[in-house]
Parts: C-alpha cells; structure tokens; sequence
C-alpha cells in the first residue's frame, strides 16, 4: 500500500489561520470531489473557523475519562475504518489523554499514513523539539507538548501561514483568537510584539532552511552545474595569512548587500600536510567568520583553484572574495598565481573580488613545522649501519665477486637502511664511507685513492648523489610520519582542551587532574603570589606527590605571566611537551580569574542586596508607619478629651480603631525587622506553600470597597512565599492603583499560571507611565515627573520590589492594553497540584 501525503500548514504563533487555511484547503478539494472528512479539528471557540467545518463530513470524536472530567480526542479506529482519501488532524503536537492508543498525535498521525490517507495538518514553529530551548528564551514558556523535528521535515509539502504581529495582535484585541477576558493577559505575555517577530523569523528561517535543502537535492539529481544566484552567497578563500581577516569583513559587507547573504569562508590545505597555514591565525579567522554570522569551511585539494571553484559551484555561491597575491615579483614566473586563475575559469556565473591589503607582494612568511627528532635507539642503530655497516660489507664481497654495479647496489641499499634507522647524518656518513671503499677496493686501479676510468669516476658520483637524496627523503618521510603521530596527540589534547572551555567545565582542580593524567606526572599545583617579594601560595592541587612550595622545587615549572606558574612533580619533560604544557598553563590561569571573577560579582551581589534591602525598609518605615500612628495619635487624643462626650459606641469604635492600628504596626515592625536582618544574613524569608487565595484578599483590606476586583482562580498552584512579605507588597500595589485609577474604573487583581512561575497582575486604568521611567518609579522617594508630594507613584513600589525580590520573585511595569498600568508580580511556582488536569491544547497553553 503506497503511503499517504502529509501537508503542513506552519505557523508563528496561535491565531495566525492555520487551521482556517486547512479548512479552506478541504473545501477546495472536496470542491474538486475528493473524499475528505475532519478527524479532529480544534476551533477554540472562534466563530469564523467554526463556519469553515460547515459543510465537511466530520468523523465523531472519542471521549475518554482522566481525574473526573472527559475529554474529546480523535476516533482513529473510526478513521482507519472510514479510509478517506484526505483526514484532517489539527495540532499535530497535541498530546493525548491517558488512555489513548499513542501518547502524541503525530503518532497517530503516522498510522493513518502508513494506512495510504492523505493528512493535513498544522503545527506552530514554537512545538519543534530542537526549538524548545530557543523558545523559551524568547517567551519565558517551555513547550511541554513537542513534535520531532523530523516528522515536519518528512512532510510532504509545508506551507508558511504568516502574518505579521501588528495584524496578530489587532486581531487578538478584536476578539478573534481569545475570549475576551483573556486578551488583557494574553497581549501583555506571550503576544508581545517582541516574542511575536522573533517566532516570525523563526518560522521564515526554518522554511527558508527546508526551501534551500530542496533546491540542493532538486540541483544534485538533475545534475545543475550552472549557479543559481537565489541568493547571495560569498565565498572567501583563505591562505592562512594575516589578509585573512580583512577578506572576510569584506565578505561580510558584501553579503549584508543582498537580502539573505551567506558567508563561506573556506580554506584550501594541501593533501601532503607539508605546507600548512598557521594554526592559530586560522583559528582567529574561523572566529571572526563564526561572529559575523558566516560558516568555516576546511578543505583538502593540491589543485587550490580547482578545489575553490568547485567548492563555490557546490554552494550554489554567487560570489568568489580573493585577496592580491603575497608573492614577489620575480615568484611570478612559476605561474599567474591562484587569483588570476580562479577569476579567468569561473566563468559568467561567479564574480570573482580582488581585494588589495597591507601583505601584498610582502613574500608568503608562513611558519613551517620543525621536525621532530628520532628516538634514541634508532639513532643508535643509525650511526651503527652507516659507519661499521660499509666495512662489513666491503668484507663480505671480498669473498664474492659480484661487479661494479652490484657492488654499488648493495653500498646504496646499506645507505637507504640507515637513513631509515637513523635519519640523514648516518645516511651522509655510510654513503661518504661507502664511496670511499668503492674506489679503493673496486675501482681500478685497485687498493688506490685513484680512478683511472673516468666511467668510474661518474658512477661515484652518482652513487653518492643518489645516496644523498634517497637519504633526505626517507629521513624527511621518517621526521614526518613521527611529526604526524605527535601533532595528532597534540590536537586531541588541545581539543579535550577547547571543549572543557565550550563545555563550561571550569573547575581548577580537575583541569589540574587532567593535567598530571596527561603527562604522566605525580602532582600538579598552580602557584601564585601578590608581588616579587611576596611568598608564593599554592591556589589548587591535584595528585599526590610531594608538596611543592616554589617553582623552583618542581620538576617542570610553566610562568604563566610574572605572578603565576604551573608546577608539576614527577620527571623532567622533553622540551616539545612544553608547548601543549603552556597551553594547560594559560588555561588554568584564565580558570582562577574567572572563579575569583565570579567570587567578587558574588560579593558585589550580596552588597547590592544589602542596599536594596536598606533602601526599602527605610521607605517602609518612612511610608507606612505614619498611618497607622497617625490615626492612634487622633483616636487617644479625642479619648483624653474633656470637651467632648463620648458614648459607650463612641468609645468602643475608637478603641477599636487604636488597637487596629497597633496590630497592624505590631505586624510591619516584625516583617521589617526580619528585612533589617535578612541583609546580614541571620534572618531569611519565612518561606513556605501557600495558596494566593489565602494571602491576596487580605492585602485588599486596606482599599475602599468597590475598588478593586478578584480574580485568583482555585486551580492554580501553590506559591513559595513569605505571606507577610507577600501581603505587603501586594498591598502597596493595589493601592497605588487605586490612587490612579479614575473613578468608577476598578482595580484588577488577577492570576494566572506560567510554566514554572505564578504571575500576580494589578491592572488600572489611570494614565499609565512612559516606557523611560518604568524602571524609575521603583526607586525610593522618586516620584515620577518630579510631581509634588501626594502625586505621581509613591514610595510603596520601591517597597513591593524589594519584598518580591526577597521572595526570589520579580515585579515590573507593563502597559495595560487600551491604556493605564499593569503591575506584574512574577512568584515561584511550588509545584503542580496532583488532581490537575493534563493539558490538552497547545495553543491555549501557549498563552
């Protein structure tokens, strides 16, 4: 059975009309007559995609039973058994109720597949799993409900539903994607005009990624040598030089030219490995590429502009940036030079840059690797086969009388034989030893220093020529197979190296572990000191070994700078160990900087704290203690008063209203003292599970009644708080709000859950404040515009931040749609209740 055809309709965010455009596509093929039923489409109470089911065949949902409620999920028996030609399966991320065939829908989607039905369905951007982590950076919402990456990629046709955010959000004010009594809350998290152009350009990237790889399968299968120029796509061809830098900014200006420009940056290095670049110049250019936004590329080719030329071909690059040549100007007669050559055969299709920089005709300059030394034994046998080798075998063809040339057959295969053992000096010497005994033993006349045939004479000279330069090229393929193995051993200890960097595994310790594991040692120390007189202090160890207080008693000791070193026990190293050594060295260095980096933003933290802390118990007790003793100064003082005869009710209504006043100051002194406190760190936040419910409509006892709304739902979690914290500061926002909102425009109050967080909004509707003073109005004793005392925002916001903060909390300032103020007072979440219900939609959630 051939397998069914899956089309997506992808979208930024809820609300943009993907499952509108998926009932528009239904109606235009059951227009055409195909057999096309709704498996399960969400119309989340909109009206206009509510019209759209009408008219299409929709196959009945199956309810199943979780925690006491029932849930609506989709019949896929029902499906299977009805086999229409096309099904409709909306929210391929859904996640199933308990109980359900398959735990996700695009599961249940691959069996209709499998089965030969056509699928339509949709997905936002933000339910990629390789998205997760990048969407919630933008948002502040982790995705719980997720579909692979590869089975939207498998899809058989993906089309883009955008829309721009202005648009999303008119529609979102207008009523069109949530009820009305969400929009406030909605417009003010998730569908910030912010979090909705970064999922847009998540969304155009990902389809402008799965159109390119189409068009890279579309070219190899038709073979398409010709460049399509798409887009722009410039190629940057590095030597390895210092001109590498500049080529690649002006590679990068180039692209920023063209709409969607790509940068390559590629380097060409020789099969052999024998002429190479600098490592660490490459490494800065590979940086520079990566920062700009471009890709590095490393690849083998002898022919260098065949191989950049077929590279560009293959990338589809429009555009080839060369820098002028370094070679002088008589180097020019072995060649044009890699520049002229790339621009005479690319061709119409690719446009080749030359660019000018301060290296031009300056000479190549590239370091070349020093060979590495043999070891000691082969030396040995080396010098051993060169120098006793000739005479033994001169005494060996005394007994047999091969020729001339034999003879010098076998004088060469001895030279060969110690230039394999010992390199080129015992090579030099069996051949200069071996022409010796050649010409007194078989040359005539014999048992002479003398040649008389001048036929003689030559084939010396050739022996010893040809001595010479097999010697040079098996000692240079010795050196560098040697060279090879331990440049190898380097590179994957200097790449463990960069990814313990990458990694973020910056312990001191284990790197100086790894250090002693490496090199075979029995301790290793980093020591330091303040000064050049001061006493050197070990700053960490690892290994065993005897305790080293100076540089100087370590076998090996690293300077890292005039104050630093690294100081390992155990025995001597070779000096090319030092080299990857250094490496270790400066590491550890930039490890201790960073600890102790980390150690003073810490203790710059706890001193901030501390400030914050004092600054909001000062405002605290400058602003809501004058209250409360202000009012028991008037009760006590009419109570004292003889003018004035007070009745039994009288008396009550102003006791009451003094011992009022001396519970509430009773109950902030406490909570201050615990602030006062809290920055030394002797006293910290009482802070336990709590529902809001409990703790909210008390901080309303202080504000008129009328003047404000509830709305905390039962469902939502628990919140790790101080309560007394907690009702002060949503106290002094709520009444603020009041003291701004315009008469008969009530304060609201409302809840609602967020991933891990609890969000706590106080809404007015009072003139709002400019977006350059938000974070101004928080501070103590600032009002805002410099209005007079009684006007503007008062001290309690400076307070209620400091509390949240305490707390582990945040509180910021928002724009309340249509106008005013929205305080957000950000908790943590203590955890989910057990008899909450699964999320069964998405897009909701994501709101």
């Amino acid at each position: 059975m051939a397998r069914g055809k899956l089309r997506i309709h992808l979208g930024a965010a809820p609300g943009v009309g993907k499952t509108y455009a998926m009932l528009s596509e239904a109606h235009r093929r059951v227009g055409r007559g195909t057999d096309c039923v709704v498996g399960f489409v969400e119309h989340h109470g909109r009206p206009r995609t509510e019209v759209m089911l009408h008219g299409l065949e929709q196959v009945p949902r199956r309810e199943l039973e979780y925690r006491g409620g029932v849930f609506p999920e989709m019949d896929l028996d029902a499906v299977l058994a009805r086999r229409p030609q096309v099904a409709l399966v909306d929210e391929l991320a859904h996640t199933n109720v308990p109980g359900s065939r398959n735990a996700k829908r695009w599961q249940d989607v691959e069996e209709l597949l499998a089965a030969g039905i056509d699928v339509v369905s949709t997905v936002n951007i933000q339910h990629l799993e390789s998205l997760g982590d990048v969407v919630e950076s933008i948002t502040g919402v982790r995705q719980q409900e997720t579909v692979p990456d590869e089975v939207v990629r498998r899809a058989d046709q993906v089309e883009l539903v955008d829309m721009t955010p202005e648009a999303l959000r008119r529609r979102m004010a207008h009523g069109n994607i949530y009820q009305p009594d969400k929009v406030d809350a909605a417009l003010s998290n998730y569908f910030r005009p912010g979090n909705l152009t970064a999922l847009r350009e998540l969304a155009l990237l990902w389809v402008a990624d799965r159109v390119d790889a189409h068009l890279t399968q579309y070219r190899s299968e038709h073979r398409v040598s010709a460049i399509w120029g798409s887009r722009e796509r410039i190629v940057v061809g590095l030597t390895g030089g210092p001109e590498g830098r500049t080529l690649i900014r002006r590679g990068a200006r180039l692209a920023e030219k063209g709409a969607g420009g790509e940068v390559l940056a590629v380097y060409i290095a020789r099969s052999d490995g024998l002429a190479s670049a600098s490592p660490k110049e490459l490494a800065q250019q590979r940086t520079l590429v990566e920062d700009l936004g471009g890709t590095f590329h490393h690849v083998v080719g002898d022919d260098i502009p065949a191989a950049l030329l077929a590279f560009a071909r293959g990338a589809n690059a429009t555009q080839i940036v060369l820098g002028s040549s370094r070679r002088k100007t008589w180097q020019y007669v072995f060649g044009p030079g890699v520049g002229a050559t790339v621009a005479r055969e690319s061709g119409p299709d690719l446009d080749v840059h030359i660019v000018t920089h301060d290296e031009v005709a300056k000479g190549r300059g590239l370091p070349v690797a020093r060979g590495a030394r043999l070891g000691r034994s082969r030396r040995v046998w080396g010098w051993i086969a060169g120098v006793a080798g000739p005479p033994l075998l001169a005494a060996l063809l005394s007994i047999v009388d091969l020729g001339l040339a034999n003879d010098m057959l076998l004088f060469l295969a001895l030279t060969v034989a110690a230039a394999l053992l010992g390199g080129l000096l015992p090579a030099l010497a069996s051949a200069a030893v071996g022409s010796l005994l050649l010409n007194y033993f078989y040359t005539p006349p014999l048992h002479r220093w003398t040649i008389a045939d001048p036929k003689n004479i030559v084939a010396i000279v050739i022996f010893v020529a040809v001595g010479v330069a097999v010697a040079s090229v098996v000692d240079l393929a010795a050196r560098r197979t040697h060279q090879a193995a331990r440049l190898r051993a380097e590179s994957e200890i200097l790449a463990f190296l960069a990814g313990n960097v990458l990694r973020g595994e910056t312990g001191l310790e284990d790197l100086l572990e790894r250090v002693r594991e490496t090199f075979g040692m029995e301790s290793a120390a980093l020591l330091e000191r303040a000064g050049d007189i001061e006493p050197w202090t070990c700053a960490g160890r690892a290994g065993r070994g005897r305790p080293v207080e100076r540089p100087d008693q370590a076998d090996v000791d690293i300077p890292v700078g005039d104050h630093m070193a690294l100081a390992l026990t155990g025995r001597v190293l070779p000096a090319e160990d030092r080299r990857v050594l250094a490496a270790f060295a400066a590491q550890a260095a930039v490890v201790l900087d960073r600890r102790r980096l980390q150690e003073e933003a810490d203790r710059a933290r706890m001193l901030a704290e501390g400030n914050r802390i004092r600054t909001a118990l000062l405002a605290a007790v400058s602003h809501d203690l004058r209250t409360p003793l202000a009012g028991i100064k008037a009760a006590v003082t009419s109570l004292r008063s003889e003018d004035v005869e007070w009745s039994e009710e009288d008396r009550a209504e102003l006791l009451g209203g003094i011992e009022e006043g001396a519970d509430r100051l009773d109950h902030l002194v406490g909570n201050l003292l615990d602030m006062s406190r809290l920055q030394t760190g002797t006293v910290t936040p009482l802070i336990r599970e709590i529902d809001l419910d409990e703790v909210v409509p008390m901080a309303l006892g202080g504000v008129p009644e009328g003047s404000a709304g509830l709305d905390v739902p039962e469902t939502l979690p628990m919140v790790a708080v101080d309560p007394g914290l907690l009702e002060r500061a949503v106290a002094n926002l709520v009444e603020n709000a009041v003291k701004y909102s315009p008469p008969g425009e009530p304060v609201l109050v409302a809840a609602s859950a967020l991933a891990d967080r609890v969000e706590l909004r106080v809404v007015d509707r009072g003139p709002g404040v400019p977006d350059e003073a938000k974070e101004r109005i928080f501070e103590p004793f600032q009002r805002h515009g410099d209005a007079p005392r009684g006007v503007g925002v008062g001290l309690g916001l400076a307070v209620a931040r400091g509390f949240a903060e305490a707390m582990e909390g945040t509180l910021n300032a928002e724009d309340t749609p249509g106008g005013g103020l929205t305080m957000v007072l950000t908790l943590r979440a203590a955890g989910p209740r057990p008899e909450l219900q699964p999320a069964a939609e998405p897009e909701r959630q994501a709101s």
